[in-house]
């Protein structure tokens, strides 16, 4: 399933737009605010973020700068009261991909997801293959030449990061904030860990290798043996 986060304040509004979305097929977390988003998303592949500007606590503008930070390419919509040029200058300039002024209408809101989704390349599937090397999001599941290999959630979204964007280098924060967690920053050495286990599971893997980027982290990098 593809899951999406609604992050708006407003309880009525929000039970609305869930409702609406998870009848339209999505699986929907519903978040009063920023703080109980980043708990949403710890430990889960997010899809899409639908949020408020005005929040209490962190508001909209300074979420999405942060999920931007994270994810490059996390699809982001605006949902707001706020109708002036200088609220819309600031949320694309922050990086959403979408603002609409309340009261929206759900219809619309629906068909500017699944625009998102469909550039994003997300809504038609979840599996990620690199040679014989397939990694299905949905269903958390990772096989080689057809193999099973067993992963934890985290080493699962760290390498799912990794090989949807080869070559990238990744610095030990950015991995870590994979997991969404409020102390990702207190041991960022646990990030080694995760990938000497990775390293460790794919040893015999032919169709990538991950890469030590000296003074700034890991890479991924597929080698271009083909199966057959």
């Amino acid at each position: 399933m593809t899951n999406i986060v609604v992050v708006e304040d407003e309880q009525e509004l929000n039970d609305i737009m869930c409702l609406y979305l998870r009848d339209a097929g999505y699986t929907v977390f519903g978040c009063l605010g920023a703080n109980e988003a980043y708990a949403a998303m710890q430990g889960r592949l997010i899809d899409l973020v639908v949020s408020d500007i005005m929040m209490p606590g962190t508001d909209g503008f300074a979420f999405a700068a942060r999920l931007r930070e994270l994810d490059a390419h996390l699809p982001i919509i605006f949902v707001t009261a706020r109708d002036d040029m200088a609220s819309k200058r600031h949320g694309f300039r922050t990086g959403v991909d979408d603002y609409m002024v309340k009261p929206i209408d759900l219809d619309e809101l629906l068909l500017r997801i699944e625009a998102l989704l469909r550039r994003a390349g997300i809504a038609e599937s979840h599996t990620l293959t690199v040679g014989g090397l397939v990694m299905n999001a949905r269903e958390m599941s990772v096989t080689v030449d057809g193999r099973p290999v067993e992963l934890t959630v985290r080493e699962f979204n760290i390498l799912y990061k990794m090989l949807s964007y080869p070559r990238q280098v990744f610095s030990r924060g950015q991995l870590m904030d994979e997991f969404w967690g409020q102390d990702a920053d207190n041991n960022l050495r646990v990030t080694d860990v995760y990938i000497t286990r990775l390293r460790g599971k794919f040893a015999d893997c032919p169709y990538f290798s991950i890469v030590t980027v000296r003074g700034l982290g890991y890479k991924a990098v597929p080698t271009g043996a083909q199966k057959g």
